[in-house]
């Protein structure tokens, strides 16, 4: 079956704005309010899209809604950045109900190893090169945090492909 490109957009749309915010946070160690909101935006364009029926739309709206309680209750006690929160939160929107646990599970197995690889990086002396790239300069700093938005995405593509999304336009 041959995906229209509307289809095709559909599709790629999700790990697009992942993309975009796991870059973001690699590069600033902040994740925009414009990528979440654009994810949002898209997903509410894609569900009705996509034929999601009421209960299907609520469904996944409770998900994005307790992932972002959540995760202010962690910002809160500082353990994790706002950006991080709002990303958490609008992954689950798009993931739903159904794979919500599954998603947290495999990001704090992500964010173990990101967080092991961040630490080991930052024992070892930057290289001169590196010291003019200001991303790579604020990544060794150990007073920074992790970029915690790599490992959201990173465990969002592992389960994409079991989602509603592949099963309702890839067959």
């Amino acid at each position: 079956m041959a995906l229209t490109a509307f289809e095709l957009l559909v599709f790629a749309l999700f790990p697009l704005g992942l993309a975009f915010g796991a870059a973001f946070d690699i590069f600033s160690m902040t994740i925009p309010n414009r990528v979440a909101i654009a994810l949002f935006a898209g997903f509410l364009a894609a569900a009705p899209a996509a034929g999601f029926d009421l209960g299907t739309f609520g469904l996944h709206c409770a998900a994005g809604s307790l992932v972002l309680a959540g995760g202010f209750g962690l910002f809160s006690f500082g353990w994790i950045g706002g950006g991080d929160a709002k990303f958490a939160a609008v992954i689950a929107l798009w993931l739903g109900w159904a794979h919500t646990v599954d998603f947290l599970v495999v990001s704090a197995i992500c964010g173990g190893v990101l967080t092991f690889a961040v630490l080991l990086f930052r024992r070892n002396l930057l290289p001169v090169f590196a010291i003019r790239q200001a991303w790579l300069v604020r990544l060794h700093d150990p007073t920074v945090g992790v970029p915690y938005g790599v490992a959201l995405a990173a465990a969002a593509l592992a389960i994409y492909p079991h989602t509603i999304w592949a099963e309702t336009l890839l067959g």
